[in-house]
């Protein structure tokens, strides 16, 4: 029990990674009903982008606290430029399209952005060595942060805030949420649908490039697989939060890494369970939570925001 304090904060960090990236998956459902399972290979891309500022653009030997700035902007570029890519040339021809097609899609076009990565960054096919912030950790009575968790600590709540800022005092933000309630409606009334999608895939790209850059500062390496089972897990928070709410995307992320970190701590304590408690176990316990999630609860922690478009 003295661990505990140190273990929900690990958990608070880890549900927040979860939830930016999550919040990209329940925008895009929410406004095109449409399941972008390439999304993981998005936050990888932006991994990349990041460190392919550092290494490339930035001058050897740069401050981190100069450096991380430009690497997050590079991890947004490269994470938007391939979401909008993506939507304009893989998933807008099959608009309207049986709803398998975009699914298989997404599939490929995961495996696709994997090979791309793999292909063209040196030595991709093993981890790549992620900068650090110098410095720390940082102990608050039991508690212990390290320097990089710092980032997350910062960036999570301040993006939920912009976000939340944009949704609703916007008139692009009232285009999405009039989009995502009827789009048949909404272009009635003016709403370009088709920018409003744009600007959605690039808003779920931007928070699953910081997402991306808070994963290389927490673990302190990436690489081109990364991107494939969080992706999975921040689905999964999306549909423990309520697939279409943005707010229940970050909450079912938070459940989600605190139930995964508590479970990873203390299972093994439970007799009989030791081998259940080993980190890989780790993303056993975030499916099982889906599942019953899912029996007992399928509208999600705080509900679904999707339109019947039946």
């Amino acid at each position: 029990m003295n661990e505990l304090p140190q273990q929900l904060v690990n958990g608070l960090l880890l549900g927040s990674m979860y939830g930016l990236v999550a919040i990209g998956y329940t925008m895009v459902y929410g406004i095109v009903q449409l399941i972008n399972f390439a999304h993981g290979e998005i936050f990888m891309t932006g991994a990349f982008g990041a460190l392919s500022v550092y290494l490339w653009v930035l001058p050897n030997g740069t401050s981190m606290w100069i450096a991380l700035p430009l690497m997050l902007l590079g991890a947004i570029i490269v994470a938007v430029l391939v979401a909008i890519g993506a939507e304009r040339f893989a998933y807008r021809p099959l608009r309207g399209g049986p709803r398998l097609a975009p699914l298989i899609t997404a599939i490929g076009l995961s495996l696709a952005l994997q090979q791309a990565v793999w292909a063209w960054y040196p030595d991709a096919k093993s981890a790549r060595t992620f900068p650090q912030i110098a410095g720390g950790p940082f102990e608050i009575g039991s508690v212990t942060i390290q320097t990089g968790d710092i980032f997350l600590f910062c960036a999570a709540p301040i993006s939920m805030a912009i976000l939340a800022y944009f949704v609703m005092k916007t008139r692009t933000g009232r285009g999405m949420q009039a989009t995502a309630q009827d789009p048949d409606t909404a272009k009635l009334m003016g709403v370009n649908t088709d920018r409003i999608i744009v600007v959605a895939f690039a808003l779920g790209a931007t928070f699953a490039a910081v997402g991306s850059v808070a994963y290389g500062l927490k673990y302190g390496e990436i690489q081109f697989r990364m991107g494939f089972i969080l992706g999975l897990k921040a689905f999964t928070a999306a549909v423990l939060g309520g697939i279409g709410n943005i707010y229940g995307a970050m909450i079912g992320g938070i459940v989600l890494g605190v139930a995964e970190t508590l479970a990873t701590a203390y299972i093994s304590d439970i007799p009989g369970m030791h081998q259940f408690g080993s980190q890989s176990w780790a993303n056993v316990w975030a499916f099982v939570l889906l599942i019953l999630v899912l029996l007992f609860r399928p509208q999600g922690l705080l509900g679904e925001r999707v339109a019947d478009r039946a």
